[in-house]
């Protein structure tokens, strides 16, 4: 089913499926992110076979996000890439709230991300966390280990509020 939302000149569509070409455009675009070929695969090829929502806007793809089920009322952002020209723009965060009340719809109570935790020095990085810390996400635990010793995890979590679904 594709749903359509409008946000100023951004419309979400998803969840969608088969949308491998657009999304790893996007993520080649963010070396400094998917700069890794194997996970910049991944998260491509999981666009495919996972619930993804697309920021589309008169320009073209300005973003997407890619969710992962891990029980029916926990899920979990797999993936999410706005394009340098779109960031700042209002674009994640109206893909995240999109998401969100879709989730809220479907019953889930709880969203969750990992990312790279304030233990890496990287700037992007940074970002990416005051970016979810901004939106109400908690930091639950760092993983030290999960990924690479160069790469450690903070995992973060949302509880979803039911009311959320009447919002879109």
């Amino acid at each position: 089913m594709i749903r359509e939302v409008c946000g100023g000149d951004v419309r979400i569509i998803g969840p969608e499926l088969n949308c491998e070409t657009e999304c790893e455009a996007i993520l080649r675009s963010l070396p400094q992110w998917f700069g890794l070929e194997e996970s910049l695969k991944m998260y491509a090829r999981d666009s495919r076979c996972l619930p993804t929502f697309a920021a589309k806007t008169s320009a073209g793809l300005a973003g997407f996000i890619t969710l992962r089920q891990h029980f029916p009322e926990a899920w979990e952002v797999h993936c999410i890439a706005v394009p340098e020209h779109e960031r700042g723009k209002g674009v994640g965060t109206i893909l995240l709230n999109y998401t969100e009340s879709w989730l809220a719809e479907q019953g889930v109570r709880f969203l969750q991300v990992k990312t790279i935790a304030a233990s890496s020095p990287d700037p992007n990085y940074a970002a990416t966390r005051a970016f979810y810390l901004n939106r109400g996400y908690i930091p639950v635990e760092e993983f030290p280990l999960l990924w690479s010793p160069s790469n450690p995890v903070l995992l973060l979590i949302k509880a979803i509020d039911q009311c959320t679904a009447d919002s879109r």
